[in-house]
């Protein structure tokens, strides 16, 4: 038997005003997406933010559904909006942030697993890391410098050949 260890480096900054210029716009961006979430049940807002490698700029924010399994995450909003708008193009930096009813937005929240698994595949499709801002409302900072660190031991398309 042996052991293996996945680990990844990030960076972790004190707050917004750390980044670079670019990327504090971008988080910023992301925050103010948030207020166009549809999150009616849960009250926790997630909006996102895409810088492409052509320049465009696309936005996600999670729309949620009383039946709960059909609702979307911002990331995947912002997946789907930028694979039709923008087919094969990829993403250079997404941000992302949240906001709640209940609950301060002080620290990074991290994409769920389905939204991981999506990133991973766009990521592999375009052949291109998609650069992660994560941060809320206020409060520190993560930069990832690909979606794809997330997930480690994915199952990905080369699984189905």
């Amino acid at each position: 038997m042996k052991e293996a260890i996945f680990e990844f480096k990030y960076k972790v900054y004190n707050s917004i005003n750390e980044l670079p210029q670019e990327q504090q716009w971008l988080l910023q961006e992301a925050r103010d997406v948030t207020g166009q979430a549809y999150a009616p049940y849960s009250n926790f807002q997630v909006g996102a933010v895409a810088k492409l490698v052509n320049g465009e700029l696309v936005a996600g924010s999670n729309q949620e559904n009383a039946s709960f399994p059909v609702g979307l995450c911002a990331e995947r909003v912002l997946l789907a909006a930028a694979s039709s708008v923008f087919p094969k193009i990829p993403i250079e930096t997404m941000a992302i942030s949240y906001k709640s009813d209940s609950q301060k937005s002080d620290h990074p929240i991290s994409p769920c697993g389905i939204c991981r698994q999506s990133l991973q595949e766009f990521e592999s499709r375009v052949g291109h890391p998609v650069q992660l801002i994560l941060g809320g409302m206020e409060g520190p900072v993560y930069v990832i410098d690909s979606a794809s660190r997330l997930l480690p031991l994915a199952f990905t398309s080369e699984e189905l050949k």
